[in-house]
């Protein structure tokens, strides 16, 4: 598959403390299966000058978003820390998006350091499919990006969750592997084209 768009960013959602792991607030048990994929698909972005955005959901301690969900990732706890395996590098260019609602964009600056840096292609990766991932992309679509969602570096607590979150994003973004995405990636910017 060719890719659209001429500078892309690849989105990392929500892979906080929080949310993998057994003592997670809001546990995504099949996000832990897409640790290494996302982590593979990081250190390609570092090596081919991609832009990478790590997303941290932070709430305030009395959210409004705690009426419908179990209290998490409050802001400055452990719960909204990234895993360890995760962690955004300044050195290396990435940037951090806080949010307190589901989607990267809403009430965030992420839309204004997306033109900033001239991307006009969104790839989503992280937890949870069906909600801050499918939030994030339509999102990213009603701004006017292209949006491509990584089916095995995005997760949700179960397979059918996952599902429904992915056929959503086919209707109006590209659906493709971490691998396919790297082959198609590598292929696309191997001249460097991109200026993080």
């Amino acid at each position: 598959m060719e890719l659209r768009g001429k500078k892309h960013v690849v989105v990392v959602i929500d892979m906080l403390n929080d949310f993998i792991g057994e003592k997670a607030a809001l546990r995504c048990e099949n996000g832990e299966k897409i640790v290494p994929a996302i982590k593979e698909l990081v250190d390609f972005c570092h090596e081919e000058n991609i832009q990478v955005v790590f997303v941290q959901e932070a709430h305030r301690k009395n959210d409004r978003d705690f009426r419908v969900r179990p209290v998490h990732a409050i802001k400055g706890t452990w719960g909204s820390q990234f895993i360890p395996e995760l962690q955004p590098d300044e050195s290396k260019g990435d940037y951090v998006v806080q949010k307190r609602r589901h989607s990267a964009f809403s009430y965030t600056d992420f839309d204004l350091f997306c033109r900033e840096e001239e991307i006009d292609t969104v790839v989503l990766t992280g937890v949870w499919t069906n909600v801050c991932v499918r939030s994030t992309g339509s999102d990213a679509l009603y701004h006017g990006y292209n949006v491509i969602c990584l089916s095995d570096s995005t997760a949700s607590k179960d397979d059918s969750m996952h599902e429904s979150g992915l056929r959503d994003i086919d209707l109006f973004g590209d659906i493709m592997t971490t691998k396919e995405y790297m082959e198609a990636a590598r292929k696309k910017f191997s001249n460097n084209n991109q200026v993080v």
